[in-house]
């Protein structure tokens, strides 16, 4: 664990973490930023993962779907950006978290699912027909329980 310490302790000191050590209004901005972009995220993906699922049937899938999901690809990125802002306070403690490894792990997980989804035929159909397959909603299940794991899971990390 040496080799972590010793490759992760440089990220303490640069610009972004100092600023974050020393200013508490500019951390609890940086936090809260992760906070909402995390709320966008998982409410763009709640909402198309449960339209894909049959909720909300009046809405039309070729119109909701490409928004929802450029929306939730945002609130990503910006979570991610304010995510390793964060992280840069205190990186040798988050890296050895069991919470922060476990939210990471399923972020990547659901990660790979965006991308399995969007590399699909049945995304393709989503966009064409409005018509989900069966292998897209069950993804679309798998999807909401994935990010409601990693929103614990971030939560979590706080407690150990």
């Amino acid at each position: 664990m040496e080799w972590l310490t010793v490759w992760l302790e440089p990220l303490a000191v640069t610009p972004v973490a100092r600023l974050l050590i020393t200013s508490s209004t500019t951390y609890l901005l940086v936090n809260a930023a992760h906070i909402l972009s995390v709320g966008l995220l998982f409410g763009a993906i709640l909402a198309l993962d449960l339209r894909l699922i049959g909720f909300a049937k009046p809405l039309p899938l070729p119109l909701v779907a490409p928004y929802l999901s450029r929306l939730a690809g945002f609130g990503l990125a910006l979570a991610m950006a304010t995510g390793l802002c964060l992280f840069s306070v205190r990186p040798v403690e988050y890296a050895t978290n069991p919470a922060f490894l476990w939210k990471l792990g399923l972020i990547g997980i659901g990660f790979a699912n965006i991308l399995a989804v969007h590399r699909s035929t049945g995304w393709a159909s989503v966009l064409d027909r409005g018509q989900p397959t069966a292998a897209l909603r069950i993804s679309a299940v798998l999807s909401i329980v994935i990010w409601i794991a990693a929103v614990v899971a971030g939560r979590w990390i706080g407690f150990l």
